[in-house]
């Protein structure tokens, strides 16, 4: 009952801030305390109780009030890290401020006039104050999050003796002996509680509320002012910056989803690190995307010990294949959902670390990286809401198939322990990736036909390793062939006929380089002469190549075409047919959440998309052979 009252004031606290004329006062800490009560005790709580509807209300017709709130969350939360967040009611007032804040912040960003507000000066400051150049709002508030990530009895298992007299000063504690989890750079793996977890993630999420003011802007406004909150976050005046990235860095990359693998634990008990190595990688990534004067970046990229590379590399291909486990025991493991953020934070590994991408590409764990990537690409294929996980996965072998390394460990023979909707085959893993590589040509949506090239290019890249192809891969790539060799879609672009470049050189280079064991392949080509014979007496006057054009309607490769010729061969046992995007999934509409502007961060993610389907990234693809 006492719980169901407090709600209740929280709610008519919620209705004065929009119904009250006049400005409540700052100093009316009665009124303003009700905002961070003890027993609203969860998220859910607040979002609830503070509907989008009267945030953008207060925003219109209350705007002082609005920033009073805002103002006395952070102060709050500041006076909270002068105390040491030392008391149960301290750190309960801290996670209200945390939970209100993240709900808040979306609905001031989404208005242009709101966006400096948390970077002026703070209220009732004198001219003398202003002079000095008194730190704004977003800098107190980025620093009281830091300071409470790395708090004793809050987020971190205190070093000294517990209790509230007992506790350390959170301005003078030295961070680099409170990291979360032993990996990189930290050899101590301290216990873990997940109260703790759960702290850290709230508090992460409110970091990432504040780095996704970038979604509200305009494009012009993100190359000549980039995003304050994370350039200030990873810069040198963040004291925890270091200690910040390696736990974040160390949390990802040591969690095993199925712990001891006893069956259905994850059904018993609650995993509350998922949901924080989830944040932590969304924070790694966005923080990564910023390249100006950036702390993380240039701590990732000095990561050279090869016992830390192993720990990291280790740590992607666990989570990359968990959703892959197969059990006798149908459900028995947890499977965790965030692959395309591991592959988004891979990318940006191999991209800023060189010596990481090296170290990958000399390992044998390469091929533990290939077959969850050529998983989820036949998985994507058929589903135009993960375009954006297609062009990643395509873009990682990209960059792996440019080292020789790569092409001779795909000769390491295949064993099918994951169902996939592909042809059974027995072979290597570079007959995966053809066949892979031909189901998306032929079955995939026509938003994948840019990376067409992509797809080819790495098929060249690797061909001059490949020792023995299978005949189910050899009559993959003659279908190709025989598909793209078409007098009608040869001169429906005047792009096309590069794909039929990219298929001979493949097959040059197997016979100039790997002739002696590839006679499936040498077998398939002179049983499909006719389609080389075809090719070279390809007609070339005016009359002909119109003849050929009318006869087709369509003027792009269509996916139905190429897999309506495509033999018909049984598929993996338990596999699933790729499916298409759900109904709505294409057209969402958010009507109760902030507003992205139309020109804003998504939008130049969406353009970013057009572009890549119109001019993909070519890559060298001609491999010096040793």
């Amino acid at each position: 009952m006492g719980n169901a009252d407090t709600k209740l004031n929280f709610r008519k606290a919620v209705v004065q801030l929009t119904s009250k004329t006049q400005p409540i006062n700052a100093s009316d800490d009665s009124f303003w305390d009700q905002f961070w009560a003890e027993n609203v005790t969860n998220i859910q709580d607040v979002f609830t109780l503070v509907p989008a509807v009267e945030i953008r209300a207060l925003r219109e017709e209350a705007p002082s009030n609005l920033a009073t709130l805002c103002y006395k969350a952070v102060e709050k939360m500041v006076k909270a890290v002068d105390n040491s967040c030392r008391t149960h009611h301290e750190q309960q007032t801290v996670l209200n401020c945390i939970r209100l804040l993240t709900r808040l912040l979306p609905y001031i960003f989404e208005d242009p006039d709101w966006r400096g507000f948390f970077w002026s000066s703070l209220p009732g400051q004198s001219q003398e104050d202003e002079e000095e150049q008194s730190m704004p709002l977003a800098q107190s508030l980025i620093n009281a999050i830091c300071d409470l990530l790395f708090c004793p009895d809050f987020t971190v298992v205190s070093n000294r003796k517990s209790g509230p007299d007992k506790a350390e000063d959170l301005q003078c504690i030295d961070s680099c002996e409170y990291i979360w989890e032993s990996g990189v750079g930290f050899a101590h793996s301290p216990p873990r509680y997940p109260l703790f977890d759960t702290n850290r993630t709230e508090l992460l999420k409110l970091l990432l509320t504040c780095f996704s003011e970038t979604m509200y802007q305009p494009p012009v406004d993100l190359h000549n002012a980039p995003n304050r909150w994370i350039q200030f976050f990873t810069c040198p005046e963040n004291r925890h910056a270091l200690p910040l990235f390696t736990s974040l860095l160390n949390t990802v990359c040591a969690y095993d989803p199925v712990g001891l693998g006893v069956p259905y634990n994850h059904i018993i008990f609650s995993d509350t690190l998922e949901p924080l190595v989830d944040t932590a990688m969304q924070i790694l990534i966005v923080t990564l995307d910023h390249d100006t004067n950036n702390l993380f970046i240039n701590y990732l990229s000095r990561i050279h010990r090869d016992e830390d590379f192993f720990f990291v590399l280790h740590g992607f291909t666990r989570l990359l294949n968990n959703p892959l486990i197969q059990t006798y025991l149908p459900n028995s493991t947890k499977k965790v959902q965030f692959h395309q953020e591991l592959l988004v934070f891979f990318w940006k590994m191999c991209d800023y670390n060189k010596k990481f991408l090296y170290y990958v590409l000399k390992s044998s764990d390469v091929l533990e990286i290939l077959v969850p990537i050529l998983y989820h690409l036949n998985d994507s294929r058929a589903d135009q809401s993960r375009v954006g996980l297609m062009h990643i996965g395509v873009f990682i072998l990209l960059l792996l198939s440019g080292e020789r390394n790569f092409g001779v460990r795909l000769n390491k023979p295949y064993t099918a322990t994951i169902p996939m909707d592909i042809p059974v085959f027995t072979g290597t893993h570079a007959d995966l990736l053809i066949t892979v590589f031909h189901k998306i040509i032929t079955t995939g949506h026509q938003r994948l036909q840019p990376l067409f090239d992509c797809l080819l290019t790495i098929l060249v890249n690797v061909s001059p390793y490949l020792k023995t192809l299978s005949m189910v891969a050899s009559t993959k790539l003659l279908h190709l062939l025989e598909a793209f060799s078409t007098p009608w879609f040869l001169f429906s672009s005047p792009t096309n006929h590069h794909l039929v470049f990219f298929l001979l050189e493949i097959f040059n280079n197997i016979i100039q380089y790997q002739f002696d064991g590839n006679s499936n392949l040498v077998y398939t080509i002179i049983r499909k002469r006719q389609v080389f014979h075809s090719l070279a007496n390809l007609p070339s006057d005016y009359g002909t190549i119109t003849k050929s054009l009318t006869k087709q309607s369509r003027r792009h490769l269509p996916s139905t075409t190429v897999a309506e010729n495509a033999p018909e061969t049984p598929s993996m046992e338990g596999s699933r047919p790729a499916l298409p995007a759900e109904p709505g999934t294409l057209k969402a509409t958010l009507p109760d959440t902030p507003e992205c502007a139309r020109d804003g961060a998504l939008g130049a993610h969406l353009r970013l998309g057009s572009l890549l389907e119109e001019q993909t990234p070519s890559a060298d693809y001609h491999e010096a052979i040793a």
